[in-house]
């Protein structure tokens, strides 16, 4: 299951099983479905965090010991609670960053990927081993293929291979690497960065970004000069304009 924790407009969920590696239960993943759901109408929520407990591995995916394969027919709609939840991740209002304090493995590698900042410690590894086991990261397709080159996310998907925190950063999967001592003192400093900014147009630009991924140019271009609009009418537009001309810290309302 997951643990949630509150301060100051942060919520960090926890998936908190390191004894078998944070595995993403069926049940683990209504519960962060659940979460994500109920923050993204809390305006008083203003950055998610999704994190593993320990330190030694963010998520290793799904839980096979859980009778993953025992009904895979009667389980089928169960399995639907991962592609609801990056549905979730994908239209919350929130920025959601994934600090992944260990290895990032099969479903934990797609969540990660679906968050919508990254940072990992340095000996973090990340990889999609399922093959390995005769399986093969179905789900997760989605979100890696649109994050991660496609041959590079091909070529992790059919050898199961891992690869280093540096080398997921290099891919894009990551946004920053930090030494491990290091990884709160990150997170706090994006999450600040976030916080001072103003929730509604956060909000806007989160929304704009994802919704022109699969449009053509000009479909593209049409969608984000109705955003710009849509921003330009925000009462933090005219307060940040404001700010900006009378040489002052902006005091946003959200709105």
């Amino acid at each position: 299951m997951i643990t949630q924790e509150r301060r100051d407009g942060r919520l960090t969920l926890i998936i908190d099983d390191p004894d078998k590696r944070n595995p993403l239960s069926n049940e683990t993943m209504g519960a962060l479905l659940a979460a994500v759901r109920s923050a993204s109408n809390d305006p008083s929520r203003r950055v998610i965090v999704i994190t593993g407990a320990g330190d030694r591995t963010f998520s290793a995916g799904g839980d096979l010991s859980g009778g993953f394969v025992d009904d895979p027919l009667g389980l089928h709609d169960a399995r639907g609670a991962f592609a609801d939840l990056f549905r979730a991740m994908r239209t919350c209002r929130q920025p959601i960053i994934a600090r992944v304090n260990g290895h990032a493995l099969a479903g934990g590698f797609g969540l990660a990927a679906a968050c919508d900042i990254v940072v990992a410690v340095d000996d973090a590894e990340f990889g999609m081993p399922e093959v390995t086991v005769g399986l093969w990261p179905m789900m997760i397709t989605a979100v890696v293929q649109r994050v991660v080159p496609r041959r590079a996310a091909l070529e992790l998907m059919l050898t199961g291979r891992r690869i280093s925190a540096s080398e997921a950063k290099d891919l894009g999967l990551v946004s920053r690497v930090v030494p491990r001592a290091e990884l709160d003192d990150a997170i706090d400093d994006v999450v600040e960065a976030l916080t001072g900014a103003s929730a509604v147009q956060l909000a806007l630009g989160k929304r704009a970004f994802y919704a022109v991924e699969d449009m053509d140019l000009d479909t593209a271009l049409d969608h984000l000069q109705a955003g710009l609009t849509a921003v330009a009418m925000t009462d933090d537009a005219a307060e940040g304009v404001a700010a900006f001309a009378e040489k002052r810290l902006p005091r946003w309302t959200g709105r």
